[in-house]
């Protein structure tokens, strides 16, 4: 499709976003800002403009709405199983596994990234932040520490490689005209390159930010603070549910959301035994089983014919259904005259939460959809039967005729295409286009097409598959590690970026 007037606004927005982010300033205003003046530049129509502002973002909404209700559903579980006491006693056998914020760190790393080879990142994170995330940040590790190591390991090293399940390299392999084998090979090595920069360089960027452990940063992150202070505040006797007074005198607690309390003198101490002890120890027992029972019926579905396999989304939908299940039954448990509404509470109460923390993402993410043809024809008020533009892979496809033949050259042109393709935040459209590319490059360029593929399959699902554009799935990331997806989004751009320039060289110099 020639590019049009709409095609160059739409250019001139992504780059406005891009400088805005740069500086550190939110980007909601001008991204609402571009996609008034891309509908209208399009439809030329001041109404058609003023409209697809709330289009755009009702657009994003509903193909967002499966990470807000995960994040809703396992948030509520975490409130309900904090009111009867069983997160603390959930979480407690991993203290002598993650004994501080630098185990906490590789830790999150190793389990997140074979749960998300295995089963992509999407159920991977709900399970991470309703048994891990809170012994994390106990142990010492700071939130956004959680939310790089998490993302790092899973949104990014597992899923561009996709080495288990295979759809990646199989549109990239497809679209090049190669062996999908051999782009699959050569992704697994490259993600682990990448990921392993990026991880070193998230580590470094933390080191010095680890903390003492105290169950006072974990009762400070459920209460929904990370100030600074607590990392000067004492922790006296923190194995023993008991309160200490200070001078023999007991004084005025101040409670804390999640259970735990702190007195006036500035000592944090473990929150007392539960009322009903019996059961709190119950349904620690039984929530990391019932995921646990979760995660074999995966693999088994994945080794045996005779499991049926689940469908897209059917894991992360089972997720959240178990979630929802052990709200109700801990809510009866606790108390049977008032479960009905304590349910319903606790149920509303995650539905805020991940609306008040990630509902900004939606007119930015309505604003990227306009690129994506499978979109645009319903933000910009098109006829089923007209054919949508698709501005973002028009540019991209424009652009590759400005890429000289030279190994280096292709390979990061390539990168920086797939980049740019999954600035709309799926991961995975971007792969045919990168894939023809190299299909198209690799015999006048000096690297094979196969090893082109695997570096524009990095570009891509590194970019919109979850760490470098805050409307992808880094939405579920930060929702359960409780940092502004912005701000995560903006923190992984130096380690991954840095990582993905050197997995492009490797590429470069080892898989000619």
């Amino acid at each position: 499709m020639p590019l049009t007037a709409a095609h160059w606004v739409y250019l001139a927005g992504v780059v406005v976003i891009i400088a805005t982010m740069i500086l550190r300033k939110n980007i909601v205003v001008p991204a609402v800002l571009a996609t008034f003046l891309t509908a209208l530049t399009f439809s030329h129509s001041v109404i058609r403009g003023i409209s697809a502002i709330f289009d755009a973002s009702l657009v994003a909404a509903t193909n967002l709405f499966n990470i807000f209700l995960i994040i809703a559903l396992v948030t509520a579980m975490l409130h309900a199983l904090q009111a009867i006491g069983a997160d603390r006693k959930m979480v407690a056998p991993f203290r002598r596994l993650m004994r501080g914020g630098h185990l906490a760190f590789w830790g999150l790393v190793v389990i997140t990234y074979f749960i998300s080879l295995f089963f992509w990142p999407t159920p991977a994170v709900p399970l991470i932040g309703a048994v891990l995330v809170p012994v994390a940040i106990r142990a010492g590790l700071r939130p956004m520490g959680v939310g790089l190591a998490v993302a790092i390991a899973g949104q990014g090293m597992a899923l561009s490689s996709d080495y288990v399940i295979r759809v990646a390299p199989g549109l990239s392999a497809k679209a090049a005209g190669v062996d999908a084998n051999v782009v699959a090979d050569r992704a697994m090595v490259l993600s682990l390159v990448v990921g392993g920069v990026a991880l070193l360089v998230a580590y470094a960027m933390e080191f010095r930010r680890m903390r003492k452990p105290s169950p006072a940063l974990l009762a400070e992150w459920e209460a929904g603070g990370e100030s600074e202070i607590a990392q000067e505040i004492v922790v006296v006797k923190e194995e023993e549910r008991e309160l200490v007074s200070a001078g023999g005198g007991r004084g005025g607690d101040i409670s804390l959301r999640g259970g735990s309390s702190t007195s006036v003198t500035g000592v944090v101490v473990d929150p007392a035994q539960p009322a009903k002890p019996g059961v709190s120890t119950l349904f620690a027992i039984f929530v990391p089983l019932a995921y646990l029972a979760l995660i074999v019926y995966m693999i088994v579905a994945k080794a045996s014919a005779a499991v049926p396999d689940l469908a897209s989304g059917d894991a992360a939908a089972l997720v959240g259904g178990v979630a929802a299940l052990i709200v109700f039954l801990a809510a009866l448990a606790d108390d049977r005259k008032s479960f009905l509404e304590t349910s319903a509470k606790h149920v509303v109460d995650g539905l805020v939460f991940a609306f008040k923390a990630m509902g900004v993402v939606l007119p930015i993410a309505g604003f990227f959809f306009i690129g994506n043809g499978d979109y645009a024809g319903k933000i910009l008020g098109l006829d089923d039967s007209a054919k949508a533009p698709a501005f973002l892979y028009d540019l991209v496809t424009a652009a590759q005729a400005h890429i000289p033949h030279n190994a280096f050259i292709a390979a990061f042109g390539i990168l920086i295409i797939g980049m740019v393709a999954g600035l709309e935040g799926s991961g995975f459209s971007g792969l045919p286009l990168t894939g023809a590319l190299a299909g198209s490059l690799g015999p006048v360029s000096g690297i094979s097409a196969a090893s082109l593929a695997a570096v524009g399959q990095m570009g891509n699902i590194w970019s919109g598959g979850g760490t470098l554009v805050a409307w992808s799935s880094l939405i579920a990331v930060a929702g359960f590690a409780r940092v502004p997806v912005i701000e995560l989004a903006r923190r992984c751009f130096v380690p991954v970026v840095g990582g993905l320039v050197v997995g492009t060289l490797v590429a470069v110099v080892f898989f000619r």
